[in-house]
């Protein structure tokens, strides 16, 4: 049988609303919706969807490392965004991190995040293989 791990980031949110940043069973992880929010709890980033789509990236490859993971074990990214005319823009910022390994991606324009600052959330699923 796998054992499950939770990973926190420390977000007042996480036990409020009840997940976790990431949870490894296995050699799957998943990583929850992130948002461009720093250790402060503001916005970084704010109105630069590359900026944010690159902070998000690192903050996802951070608890990927902190589970034995790395963004080449990624599999599958879902991006979700309330312009979709940013594309190019939200593009450039996974590229930078993705250009070679080319995980599975969507991306979808959706009406409003939790925060209207909040250009992009990202989730990323990982099978660690080595």
């Amino acid at each position: 049988m796998s054992t499950r791990t939770n990973y926190a980031s420390g977000s007042k949110w996480e036990d409020i609303v009840g997940y976790s940043r990431a949870v490894k069973v296995g050699n799957v992880v998943e990583v929850s919706g992130t948002v461009a929010s720093g250790e402060d709890g503001k916005v970084v980033g704010a109105n630069n969807p590359y900026e944010q789509t690159k902070f998000i990236y690192q903050k996802i490859e951070k608890v990927l490392w902190q589970a034995g993971a790395s963004m080449k074990d990624v599999v599958r990214v879902k991006m979700y965004v309330t312009d979709i005319q940013q594309w190019q823009e939200y593009g450039r910022g996974h590229s930078e991190f993705f250009k070679d390994i080319k995980p599975c991606n969507t991306m979808v324009e959706v009406s409003a995040l939790i925060d209207p600052e909040y250009l992009v959330e990202i989730e990323v699923s990982a099978i660690i293989t080595e």
